[in-house]
């Protein structure tokens, strides 16, 4: 099979020819349909400091956010079959310690990441243990969702997880960071009833994508202040929730200085070095800061499935944030894309090599 493959510890990879992986007893073996590039493959095409502290291996095969056909089921697994159209959950977990045997997988101290620590889905196919499959329908039955949709349950189940940490009914929500996941976040405030959506970038083309994406306020951070924004949305207090998206120094700075006393801030966006925050407006005003890292296993994909069948102006909203899907011999030209940040989200097609 084809593989895009993480060959030497350098920048850099490489489409090779592999053998089909071989499916254990507890595993499943899928044909990849697509499969989305983020942050973290950009890390690991770099191999900077995040890609060579998160990687334990090379040669390894990058890709976390995939969907595909189930082709190969081992002799153990029976919640699976042969056919099924299904996406990845990406964190494999141990299952033995104390906080997989209380029932909080996403917290697993020995986690390993699919296409980080282990063999990914860019490549034409990929194995997994069945318990990290989401099946969205049986015996390749007629599709409940598109291809591209199911390769953002990944992404999209991060957003949903870090949307909906803290109760946003009503609240005033400010999202720094409108790449695809922020899009996604600021869909799912809106959908989960919050009050006021703003969000912050500077580039143009996401604040359009976020303004179509049912924002009350796309606030281009390099002309103007958050502040001011609260002001013409009306708003005499600060931000109760707020979702940091972009790992950017800046913008965790700038969305502390305008939460409200007891604000909740949930933190998904990685940043690329240790920086300062102000501390003492963190502890006088009372704000939460909580890390998030993937998705609750598997309260969030019950979430996100039910969203998706329930509201098509959702799965419309977290679907325009795809701008690009490309043969996956073009991967050069998607990760520049991706890289550049001059269009939403960009996927693999792993069924086409033209």
């Amino acid at each position: 099979m084809r593989a895009l493959r993480k060959t030497t510890a350098g920048p850099g990879l490489e489409m090779v020819e592999l053998p089909e992986p071989e499916c254990g007893p507890q595993d499943v073996r899928i044909r990849v349909l697509r499969a989305g590039i983020c942050g973290t493959d950009l890390h690991i095409l770099a191999w900077d400091a995040s890609a060579q502290a998160m990687c334990d291996t090379v040669p390894f095969t990058p890709g976390h956010e995939f969907y595909g056909e189930v082709t190969e089921v081992g002799s153990a697994v029976d919640d699976v079959r042969v056919g099924d159209h299904v996406s990845g959950e990406g964190h494999v977990v141990c299952g033995t310690c104390r906080n997989c045997r209380a029932g909080r997988r996403q917290m697993c101290k020995r986690v390993r990441s699919v296409g980080v620590q282990r063999d990914g889905a860019f490549a034409e196919e990929v194995v997994v243990p069945h318990f990290n499959v989401w099946v969205h329908e049986h015996d390749g039955g007629e599709a409940v969702i598109s291809p591209e949709l199911g390769a953002l349950f990944d992404p999209f189940g991060n957003a949903v997880h870090t949307t909906l940490k803290f109760p946003v009914l009503g609240e005033d929500v400010l999202i720094t960071g409108a790449g695809p996941i922020g899009l996604m976040c600021a869909a799912v405030a809106r959908f989960a009833g919050a009050r006021h959506v703003a969000i912050t970038d500077v580039a143009e083309h996401r604040l359009a994508m976020a303004r179509a994406a049912g924002v009350d306020l796309a606030i281009d951070v390099s002309a103007s202040r958050v502040r001011d924004a609260q002001a013409e949305l009306g708003m005499t207090e600060g931000f109760d929730i707020g979702l940091e998206i972009s790992g950017q120094a800046s913008a965790l700075q700038e969305m502390i200085e305008n939460m409200n006393h007891g604000g909740r801030i949930a933190l998904l966006g990685l940043p690329p070095r240790s920086f300062e925050i102000d501390w003492t407006a963190v502890i006088t005003r009372m704000i939460t800061l909580q890390g998030i890292y993937g998705r609750e296993m598997y309260e969030t994909w019950f979430a996100m499935s039910a969203m998706t069948q329930t509201s098509p102006a959702l799965r419309d909203r977290i679907l325009a944030t795809v701008t690009d899907v490309l043969p996956a011999t073009q991967w050069q030209r998607a990760y520049e894309i991706a890289r550049s940040g001059s269009g939403g989200k960009v996927l693999l097609d792993w069924t086409r090599f033209d």
